[in-house]
């Protein structure tokens, strides 16, 4: 299996599939029996699936149903939302600085308590 690429390098290499069927031939898919609450039927059967997508290094599993067919749906469908955020670019960041007033009413409070503290301590004969 590849390493996980950054962000970065995935959205500068990748291209998200209109369909589904395209995304899903992107993928390993594997099938495990899924533990938990759900009934004999989930527990007996090979009903949850896992997808490792290739070009990115990202898994996905789905369990939440009882049937494979609908979590595989469920897992393309959260594979599709994780790519879309991986593949966004983040919004550039705006420098800010704290306004004079800001500055000044920090100052003020810095005296005020120092002040206070200095109140408090023992005189020295």
């Amino acid at each position: 299996m590849k390493t996980r690429i950054t962000p970065a390098e995935l959205r500068d290499t990748y291209k998200l599939p209109e369909s589904q069927d395209e995304l899903q031939d992107e993928c390993n898919i594997s099938v495990f029996k899924s533990s938990g609450p759900g009934g004999q039927h989930k527990n007996t059967t090979m009903s949850s699936v896992r997808l490792y997508h290739r070009p990115s290094g990202l898994v996905v599993i789905g369990r939440r149903e009882r049937s494979q067919h609908r979590n595989l749906k469920d897992a393309l469908a959260r594979l599709r939302g994780k790519l879309e955020t991986l593949l966004t670019p983040p919004k550039k960041r705006k420098r800010t600085k704290p306004s004079k007033a800001a500055k000044e009413k920090r100052l003020a409070d810095k005296r005020r308590r120092s002040k206070t503290k200095s109140d408090r301590r023992r005189i020295e004969d």
